[in-house]
């Protein structure tokens, strides 16, 4: 595809999830006929949207963050009808409850998940002996899945080429200018170096961790975000955990979920799974920070403080760590909130940013997009 004098509906920035799903949209809903995505890696679907929990959130997670929980109990069953073959339900998800620094008690907790209309249901007695009753006060049965994102990456790439958007592979977005009669310009840096430019009428800027590194006239991000190494653990598990996914509520605590891509699982920890942090500004590149970060796994400290409440984890066999740039909207630290960013620029119409931080979030952008006017 010849790159100079070549003019778009929408170019679209990341081909991340967010930036496919976003895509297919505008082609398929909104009569897109000429878009563009941009990834910098080789492949879709390769840096946050693979290195992840994987898991489809049904709210349970976010108990002191009610909007968050209620869109995600309302997303769950759109994203399994959307995405079918890359959902994961063939495994037993449980939560269950500290009896000490816990941010909820159990009480709270089943009241939380009525509020929200998210099923919990006792589970079976051996499921309950997993766990260190000293240190657990509750356990629940839920309903919560996990997706294969290399699915999810297959089903995006035959969408976009079923509908003639066109993909721009290992290449990274410079900058964006005001163009000539209200157009924008997007300035590309091939992976060799060379450098080349196309015309725009529509830009979306889904970069997620790279979402404010843009140059040009494009003025930053408002919203203040922060960005964190993390870090996580894949494990084999030990057969008494091979079909279950584990979260322990609400606080300095730990997950375990399916990570379908591998037939491995994940392992996150909130005091370890966050390696390095810092507040996002323009000009500090979270890649380049990650490149140069110095990868040494804390897996030994997750599964010492882990198999405190679950045994049966000390037996599991560790098999790498995927790292990479988590980002975070500042606002929403201190009650676990995650709402999606979606920015517009009264000195650069029609260029849109967007940030998600789960996989359901996806359907919030959606309902943005279906009330902008875009012609």
């Amino acid at each position: 595809m010849p790159m100079s004098e070549t003019d778009f509906d929408a170019v679209v920035i990341g081909g991340g999830f967010y930036g496919c799903a976003i895509a297919i949209y505008l082609a398929k809903n909104r009569g897109f006929e000429r878009v563009l995505v941009v990834e910098r890696e080789a492949s879709l679907l390769k840096r946050a949207s693979y290195n992840n929990q994987a898991r489809v959130h049904n709210g349970y997670h976010y108990p002191r963050s009610f909007t968050t929980a209620f869109r995600s109990r309302l997303n769950l069953p759109k994203f399994v009808q959307d995405w079918p073959e890359a959902i994961n339900q063939e495994f037993t998800k449980l939560y269950a409850i500290s009896r000490r620094n816990s941010k909820v008690t159990a009480k709270q907790f089943v009241r939380f998940c009525a509020d929200i209309g998210a099923e919990v249901h006792a589970p079976d007695p051996e499921m309950r002996e997993l766990f260190d009753s000293r240190l657990i006060e509750q356990v629940y049965l839920v309903k919560e899945y996990a997706f294969n994102s290399d699915l999810v990456a297959k089903r995006a790439l035959s969408e976009l080429q079923d509908l003639g958007v066109n993909l721009l592979l290992e290449t990274e977005v410079e900058s964006i200018s005001k163009a000539v009669n209200g157009e924008l310009g997007v300035i590309f840096k091939s992976k060799d170096g060379n450098f080349s430019s196309v015309s725009s009428r529509y830009i979306f800027n889904c970069s997620y961790s790279g979402i404010n590194q843009l140059k040009g006239d494009f003025p930053g991000i408002r919203t203040k975000l922060k960005q964190e190494i993390t870090e996580m653990a894949l494990m084999d598990m030990p057969a008494p955990l091979k079909g279950l996914g584990i979260t322990v509520m609400d606080g300095p605590f730990f997950s375990l979920m399916p990570f379908p891509a591998r037939n491995l699982h994940t392992l996150s920890h909130v005091r370890y799974t966050p390696h390095l942090q810092w507040v996002d500004e323009p000009g500090i590149s979270p890649y380049g920070k990650l490149n140069d970060y110095t990868r040494v796994s804390q897996v030994d400290r997750m599964v010492r403080d882990v198999s405190r409440y679950l045994p049966s984890l000390s037996t599991a066999q560790y098999v790498e760590s995927l790292f990479e740039v988590k980002t975070i909207l500042m606002k929403n630290e201190s009650d676990d909130g995650r709402p999606i960013l979606f920015e517009k620029y009264e000195d650069l119409p029609k260029c849109f940013s967007i940030l998600g931080g789960k996989i359901d979030n996806i359907y919030d952008v959606l309902e943005k997009l279906d009330a902008e006017r875009l012609d």
